[in-house]
């Protein structure tokens, strides 16, 4: 049997769909595809499937044996090209014949074996942006778009004939199917693949009876870019809150903060009662007494629950970007803006903004919170709308905010602002008798992190425990136990394995090591102890320095000196 050897130029849309039919055409050979764009899907398939694929015309047209050429972009420099370049006995189908020859092909294959999901329909599936996905009655997948793919990252070939119900048993598409109702809004990961989408599902119904179900989804990602892309409309907007609501949120309630010591329950109270109201909250404390905690229980035990909770690390975003990253910008307000972007603020309107570190603000920034504290407005980078909002401010700080307004660090009147209600956390060795019940929750969270079976740690272990200063605090607590936990073999934590990791610090600290160690080992764990409690960032190394009262200078030199022994 002879076949027709094809060439196809025009990978686009048209183009895909002349490519898969004539693929389908038995007595049809395509042996070669051209396009300038060598990344469209078909040039893709194309180049799997063995075929001679090139962005050069001239390549294409010069094939030997060449019996038609498929011209699919309807240019008519292209056209052009190809007549003055092609062999004489090679004939050319340009666009509008192209597209007669397809609707024919579509026509065929409806009515012989794609009626259902073939034709017309695969080629508005293929174009749109959002992933589809096909099943039968009994949920053998039968078709995904592109999109599919790209959101996913799971070929076509990897999901056309699996069941749906062991590889997405979860999802929508599984959902509709069993219970033959239209579901929207279904949020969860794509099965095989750990993308979170949203989802809508439907049956599909042809003369009365069902024949499957359709899935169409988008990742949230997509979402958040949309809500972007569409802040000037005010209804639009409030429905976009509503979904990110639902990826931003508080994580720990007052539930999750442990312990029953008298300074401990007084803060909480407090907390509790700081949260019925919309005042701005200031907690101050050492790092790892937990700040963050208290500002999303506070978040989730307020009037706000149900709004966005939303985070903002004062010293972790670059001085450069924090304008932006607080207030949003207009599309061209510096170079690389090529969108509007909501900030930190506008998205947590409604709910609760979160300012950790907030001692690490520059000042012309705090000017600018000083007004959306007082007047709740403020106008994105490179705009001049006023956009009005209503936030509820927690700020959170390890350093001396009273310290930094006599240095002229910090703005008296944002001090005052923040400090409406200020909660003092205590450090870990202010609340001893906290310490069996934080060891006796973190074991079991960490028996379910690593799969032990941990009972609890000995006597002699938890007087050590008990005994230690805890410069870190609980996150210190929780770091030497999932430490001492990796490696542990028994159910029990002792004394010894715990040592190793903090009883090098005891002979400074504690009252029970009596342990006699050489000077330049006592420096190293001064050092190491210093970096700890203070970072090892350069201010935390400024910090550092002034506490061992030593120049920054001999600092970086005995932390050269010692770098294999601290390290």
């Amino acid at each position: 049997m002879r076949q027709y050897t094809v060439g196809l130029v025009g990978a686009g849309k048209g183009g895909n769909a002349i490519y898969r039919m004539l693929k389908s055409v038995q007595k049809v050979k395509v042996v070669a595809v051209c396009d300038c764009n060598p990344n469209t899907p078909t040039v893709a398939m194309a180049k799997k499937e063995g075929v001679f694929v090139s962005t050069d015309l001239r390549k294409l047209v010069s094939l030997d044996r060449l019996d038609v050429i498929f011209e699919a972009t309807g240019d008519k420099e292209v056209q052009k090209k190809i007549s003055e370049l092609k062999r004489p006995n090679t004939a050319v189908i340009e666009a509008q014949a192209a597209k007669l020859f397809l609707a024919l092909l579509e026509e065929k294959e409806e009515l012989l074996e794609f009626k259902k999901v073939k034709g017309e329909l695969e080629i508005i599936l293929n174009s749109v942006s959002e992933a589809i996905e096909v099943a039968d009655n009994n949920g053998v997948i039968k078709y995904v778009n592109p999109a599919f793919s790209r959101i996913t990252g799971i070929p076509e070939g990897q999901r056309i004939n699996k069941n749906i119900f062991e590889v997405s048993p979860y999802g929508a598409l599984a959902t509709t199917l069993t219970t033959q109702r239209p579901h929207s809004g279904h949020r969860t990961k794509v099965g095989g693949s750990g993308v979170e989408v949203i989802s809508n599902g439907a049956p599909i119904v042809v003369d009365g009876k069902s024949e499957g179900a359709v899935v169409v989804f988008q990742p949230i990602t997509d979402i958040i870019k949309l809500m972007e892309e569409l802040q000037k409309s005010n209804t639009i907007i409030e429905n976009l809150y509503a979904r990110i609501g639902q990826i931003t949120g508080s994580k720990y309630s007052f539930d999750d903060l442990i312990g029953r010591s008298k300074n401990f329950r007084s803060t909480i109270e407090m907390a509790k009662k700081a949260s019925r109201s919309d005042s701005t909250i200031l907690i101050n404390g050492e790092s790892g007494t937990g700040k963050e905690l208290y500002a999303h229980a506070i978040h989730h035990s307020s009037v706000r629950r149900d709004k966005p909770f939303i985070k903002v690390n004062c010293a972790a975003i670059p001085e450069s970007l924090l304008e932006s990253e607080f207030f949003g910008h207009e599309k061209g307000a510096f170079t690389g803006a090529v969108r509007t972007k909501l900030g930190k603020v506008e998205l947590a309107n409604g709910g609760t903004l979160f300012l950790d570190e907030i001692g690490d603000m520059n000042l012309f920034l705090q000017a600018k919170l000083l007004r959306i504290i007082q007047d709740m407005e403020f106008e994105r980078v490179g705009g001049t709308q006023t956009i009005q909002v209503d936030v509820r401010f927690v700020a959170a700080t390890n350093r001396n905010l009273k310290e930094l307004v006599r240095k002229g660090a910090f703005r008296e009147d944002l001090y005052y602002r923040l400090n409406v209600v200020e909660l003092a956390l205590p450090p870990l060795r202010k609340r001893k008798d906290d310490i069996p019940e934080l060891v006796e929750h973190l074991i079991v969270k960490f028996n379910r992190k690593l799969g032990k079976c941990v009972k609890g740690v000995s006597s002699e272990a938890l007087q050590l425990l008990i005994n230690y200063e805890w410069p870190g605090n609980v996150r210190e607590l929780e770091n030497v136990l999932e430490r001492a936990m990796v490696v542990v073999d028994g159910d029990l934590l002792t004394h010894t394995q715990l040592y190793q990791y903090i009883g090098q610090f005891d002979s400074v600290f504690g009252n029970n090591i009596t342990e006699i160690m050489p000077l330049e080992k006592m420096e190293q764990i001064m050092l190491k102890a210093a970096l700890d409690r203070h970072g090892d960032s350069l201010e935390g190394k400024k910090k550092a320095a002034q506490a061992l009262n030593i120049s920054l200078a001999t600092l970086y030199n005995k932390l050269k000196k010692y770098r294999t022994s601290i390290d």
